[in-house]
């Protein structure tokens, strides 16, 4: 998944008081280095694992924070080559 902005997140933990550790840790992350780069930007993707659980504990909906790959547009798809007939080889 992909965050949608670092700055919905970190007003989403500032409006329910919770740390960079504490949200890191509900994540299942041993170190909150990760969602520190979420927040400055350097990372912009992260497992949907921890993202269903960071949506969770802050009671928003997971679209508020994060864009699934549904959200994003079909990717165009190549067209398939043509079979030649078998020529009773």
């Amino acid at each position: 998944m992909e965050l949608r902005s670092p700055s919905r997140l970190a007003d989403r933990m500032r409006e329910y008081n919770v740390s960079q550790r504490e949200l890191a840790k509900v994540a299942g992350w041993k170190s909150h280095s990760y969602l520190s780069r979420l927040l400055s930007g350097s990372e912009t993707t992260l497992n949907t694992d921890p993202a269903l659980k960071i949506a969770f504990y802050l009671g928003v909906p997971v679209s508020d924070l994060f864009i699934t790959q549904s959200d994003s547009p079909p990717a165009e798809r190549p067209t398939p080559r043509r079979r030649r007939p078998n020529r009773g080889r």
